[in-house]
């Protein structure tokens, strides 16, 4: 990532929020200018959702006795693949109804539609998580994002600070609580799938996660930018989570695989299951945690939710005793609230994953 500089704080960038700098018909400051690939010109063209590359995993084929041993066999066979090439996958057969998906974007865009003064209701500082803005202030020298986002936690439920979910809209609060519910049975469904497809015992990885895993929710605004040549909605990174589950309304999220990037098309109905470093952990490296970014687009906005499943609370987590063998021995070490690690590197624009390497 180039290394920038500019009379403007990164501090007054973040507070300013990127809405704000649309509306005024600003050219985007010199902190938020990263992109110097010249490859990248080739990857923002839109791919159709038929040559995507992305993997499709029908989950309903994994969580439904009647679905059949041969076809849930199979559909084990294809997530493992996924996960141990991509480390992402487009989930169908979730069990979310569009109606709830659709209402879900609804209330962001809402939210992310009214007046600043409202807005700044449910602002945080530039270094918290929580709340209404940007992410803290990353590192000196390290790209600022071309969004507005909304972040909040959403399990558990006694972790959940009312004060900065929106009151307007008036259903945000019912939505995102429903919502919440629905992606608690898809992280149950994936992780029981997931150690199936690697022969453990189904529960194996909800047991590492914890009784009290936690889920964040956040809402993230992609405004249109004047130079989508130079910024980026979300810089490289791959996340410190256990998984991370992700709904776009339009394109712009990337894979990077093969030293390439690939989009996620868009797919109505269909939420992205995107690994994170601890999945890779526990699955003594059979999994990959993906490295991905968004684009900024010139003509239109975007809004996509992110749900981030972590594991508890200073639970120690590792590589599963199953797959550990003299001929596998483990990659990793255990670790303990690695996501803290992870956004510390996050900030210097680097990946962590090597500080729970054996």
């Amino acid at each position: 990532m180039a290394k920038v500089s500019t009379d403007v704080p990164a501090e007054i960038l973040l507070a300013k929020r990127v809405q704000e700098m649309v509306m005024n018909d600003e050219e985007p400051a010199a902190q938020y200018k990263c992109r110097t690939d010249k490859d990248d010109a080739e990857d923002d063209n839109d791919d159709p959702i038929s040559s995507s590359p992305i993997p499709i995993i029908d989950l309903s084929f994994l969580s439904c006795s009647e679905a059949g041993e041969v076809a849930t066999e199979q559909e084990l066979v294809k997530l493992k693949a996924a996960l141990s090439s991509w480390g992402c996958f487009q989930a169908v057969g979730h069990g979310i109804s569009n109606i709830l998906l659709n209402e879900v974007q609804r209330v962001a865009r809402e939210f992310f539609g009214q007046p600043m003064e409202e807005k700044q209701k449910y602002g945080k500082t530039v270094v918290d998580f929580e709340g209404y803005g940007a992410d803290p202030v990353p590192e000196e020298g390290q790209s600022l994002d071309w969004s507005d986002r909304l972040f909040l936690s959403v399990k558990p439920e006694d972790q959940r600070n009312y004060k900065l979910w929106p009151t307007d809209p008036e259903s945000f609060r019912a939505i995102l609580e429903e919502y919440t519910k629905e992606i608690e049975k898809v992280t149950g469904m994936v992780s029981r799938a997931m150690a199936k497809s690697l022969d453990l015992d189904e529960n194996c990885f909800l047991r590492q996660f914890g009784e009290r895993s936690q889920l964040q929710a956040r809402f993230n605004y992609y405004l249109p930018c004047k130079r989508p040549d130079l910024v980026l909605g979300l810089k490289p990174h791959a996340d410190g989570t256990g998984y991370t589950i992700i709904m776009q309304d339009e394109v712009g999220l990337q894979i990077r695989k093969d030293d390439k990037w690939f989009k996620v098309p868009k797919n109505p109905g269909a939420i992205l299951v995107l690994m994170g470093d601890q999945m890779q952990i526990m699955s003594n490296g059979i999994f990959k945690s993906p490295v991905h970014r968004v684009l900024s687009n010139a003509k239109r906005d975007r809004i996509s939710v992110a749900m981030f499943y972590t594991p508890e609370v200073g639970k120690e987590i590792g590589p599963e005793d199953g797959l550990i063998t003299e001929e596998s021995p483990a990659l990793y070490r255990k670790v303990k609230d690695y996501a803290d690690v992870h956004i510390g590197y996050y900030n210097k624009g680097l990946r962590s994953i090597h500080t729970a390497q054996v």
